[in-house]
């Protein structure tokens, strides 16, 4: 037992220690996090409004195929389009953030082997920069829903408890592949593999009502699966985040990776410059 207690004591010490240097170099972070932004699209000529053509071109597609071209799914009374975008929008900001974080220590490779930089900056830097174009898409999904007539209600600001619970599993996941990306060249073919298929196990162009039971209760080990049900029922009046019976597993089971996570970072930060 005191072996165990000095083992969580040391990892929850790598944790604190992380969140020091975030708040020592906040000001660093946010102007990293700002370049970084504005360089993903500084050689274009429409510049940053790449970043929401992709996503809005994706949903036209599926608009047109499933609410005007053919039978859409049973959503309900909802018009499709309102039942989709939310879980779809954070769903491409987990997707490309993700993406994004599991590669920084190599898009960022001058900045590790700079003597005074603290190197846990950079996986938030990426996170940071995908939440400016998320938060635009939070203000989209509800103009979505004031074009279709639905009204407003207290149920929506839980959307910001849900762009929270993705940023946490950001956290988590980012600084996980982060930290193995730099060893194993194969991490980033992975997530992508992976993401694929989290995508169609995800409850976002499908109602997750249609499942029985048994299957339902599997996918729920799916975080996002919390997340983009969440985000739906933040604009359908649906139930309270903490009423959900998986709010509390979903939070023991993204902090624990996020103490993990921030443990293994710490634990090989230092090779970093050795293998880039």
């Amino acid at each position: 037992n005191k072996e165990r207690h000095e083992i969580i004591m040391s990892w929850l010490k790598d944790v604190r220690s992380i969140i020091q240097d975030l708040v020592a170099d906040k000001k660093m972070l946010w102007r990293l996090s700002k370049n970084d932004f504005k360089a993903r699209f500084a050689s274009s000529m429409l510049g940053i409004v790449w970043a929401y053509v992709q996503p809005l071109a994706t949903i036209l597609v599926f608009w047109f195929v499933f609410q005007v071209g053919l039978r859409s799914p049973d959503v309900g009374s909802l018009p499709f389009i309102v039942w989709y975008t939310p879980a779809f929008l954070v769903w491409t900001f987990f997707q490309d953030t993700l993406s994004s974080m599991t590669n920084s220590i190599r898009d960022y490779s001058y900045l590790v082997r700079k003597v005074n930089f603290h190197t846990c900056l950079i996986p938030f830097v990426k996170l940071i920069s995908g939440c400016f174009v998320h938060v635009v898409f939070i203000v989209f999904i509800f103009v979505i829903n004031i074009i279709y007539g639905v009204p407003l209600s207290v149920y929506n600001v839980q959307v910001l408890y849900y762009f929270l619970c993705t940023i946490v599993l950001l956290i988590g996941l980012g600084m996980l592949c982060a930290t193995i990306t730099p060893f194993v060249g194969d991490v980033p073919n992975i997530v992508s593999v992976v993401l694929q298929i989290m995508f169609w196990a995800t409850p976002i162009v499908w109602n997750e009502n249609i499942l029985s039971p048994g299957v339902a209760s599997v996918m729920r080990w799916n975080p996002m699966y919390y997340i983009c049900t969440g985000y739906r029922a933040s604009f359908q009046n649906q139930m309270l985040f903490w009423k959900r019976p998986e709010t509390i597993w979903f939070w023991v089971g993204v902090l624990c990776l996020v103490v993990f996570s921030m443990h293994l970072f710490q634990k090989l930060n230092r090779d970093f410059v050795d293998v880039l």
